[in-house]
């Protein structure tokens, strides 16, 4: 069998590894802690079907109630084991599952991508009022956009699972981005890696004013899409008043 990275373990090193698991097999909180590891992924992807079936229906009703939804789409994903434990360390908690739990906040990550603002804070007044899920926090980087640039609304949500064991609150980070929002922080990804995460001092100023842009652009088309919706609505008035 091929060895992960070529390596091979010696006599001392197998026996060594042995006599751990014999140690763990005796340590009860161990056990525990490694079944609800074993449990998580799926766990947390279940609330990430909840939540996006949840996203689904409001999208759905507002198909119907106003001819168009403002969601333009969904993406979710889980959190790599890796950065989840380097998150860990970065933070200095010790290693346990209650501590990821906690502390841990984006392991289960959704972002929506809405044509405007406006929108944006549409659906969060709407998420506040819901009974069948939990707004534990808001970050408003619209409002108050980061020294980058960088512009989003970030919620921390706990998602109800209806367990065997009983109801299980599972933490979800939402952030919600228009699609100029979204456009810039896939380059500003792309570039931060690009530069092993030292951006030059003119890139890094071209991205700030590539985010002002942005944001100039959302409110342009907001204002072009309320005066097409006057428009349209006086051009209502005026067939009404032409029928009577």
């Amino acid at each position: 069998m091929k060895e992960h990275e070529g390596t091979q373990l010696t006599l001392s090193q197998l026996q060594v590894h042995v006599q751990d698991i014999r140690k763990w097999e005796k340590d009860e909180d161990f056990l525990n802690q490694l079944d609800e590891f074993k449990k998580m992924p799926a766990l947390y992807r279940l609330a990430l079907n909840e939540l996006q079936n949840k996203i689904d229906v409001i999208k759905t009703e507002w198909q119907i109630r106003d001819g168009f939804s403002p969601i333009e789409h969904i993406k979710s994903r889980i959190k790599e084991p890796k950065s989840i434990l380097q998150k860990m360390a970065r933070k200095g908690y010790e290693l346990s599952f209650d501590n990821m739990e906690q502390y841990i906040h984006d392991i289960a990550g959704m972002r929506i991508v809405c044509a405007f603002v406006k929108d944006i804070y549409r659906l969060v007044d709407h998420l506040n009022t819901r009974e069948d899920l939990r707004i534990l926090e808001i970050k408003d980087y619209i409002a108050h956009p980061k020294p980058n640039g960088y512009q989003s609304l970030h919620l921390i949500v706990s998602i109800p699972l209806i367990l065997l064991e009983g109801t299980r609150w599972v933490k979800v980070e939402i952030q919600l981005r228009t699609l100029a929002m979204d456009f810039w922080a896939s380059m500003e990804h792309i570039l931060y890696y690009k530069f092993d995460k030292q951006l030059p001092s003119h890139v890094a100023e071209e991205l700030r004013e590539a985010a002002q842009a942005a944001d100039e652009l959302d409110q342009r088309m907001l204002r072009l899409r309320n005066e097409i919706l006057q428009l349209s609505e006086g051009a209502g008035t005026r067939i009404e008043e032409h029928k009577i």
